[in-house]
């Protein structure tokens, strides 16, 4: 995460604060879906965890090293700025969801990525020129908490693809 953040740069101090959220999200994990207390999360004991922990709650009750995670995955997208060593701009833009997606996934068009941003974003994000953490938060949160498959939030990592 902070060769990531860091466009390739390795900085010693905010890789302690990165392993400072990874150690904390994994001993929070731990205290929450490790079950049996074996020192190991298995996929369905991580799956439970987040249900109890996340379906039907908003951001605000997530767990700490949950909203962690979630505030630095947002630093990771919005790379507006980066390139010239400044600040971020405090918004995912088309053009940052659109990176993001394309180093995750592959994709045949961009239109498909413009639909599935477009689908996230209000009236207000569009006045605003994207989403700003705090709509981030939320639809992080609907993303993992609500298990409605029409919630615009399906579309945070990128288009829904059709199973095989």
């Amino acid at each position: 995460m902070t060769l990531i953040e860091g466009k390739g740069d390795f900085n010693y101090n905010r890789y302690q604060e990165n392993l400072h959220i990874m150690l904390s999200l994994w001993e929070e994990i731990a205290e929450l879906a490790d079950f049996n207390k074996d020192g190991v999360v298995t996929v369905e004991e991580f799956k439970a965890a987040v249900q109890k922990s996340c379906v039907g709650r908003s951001y605000r009750d997530f767990p700490q090293a949950m909203k962690m995670f979630i505030d630095s995955h947002f630093k990771l997208v919005d790379i507006n700025g980066q390139h010239a060593k400044i600040a971020d701009d405090g918004v995912i833009a088309a053009d940052e969801f659109r990176y993001n997606c394309v180093s995750r996934i592959p994709v045949d068009s961009v239109d498909v990525l413009d639909e599935a941003y477009q689908n996230l974003l209000t009236d207000d994000d569009r006045k605003r020129g994207g989403l700003t953490l705090s709509r981030y938060q939320e639809l992080y949160a609907q993303f993992l908490g609500n298990p409605d498959e029409n919630c615009p939030a399906v579309h945070l990592f990128g288009p829904l693809r059709e199973s095989c």
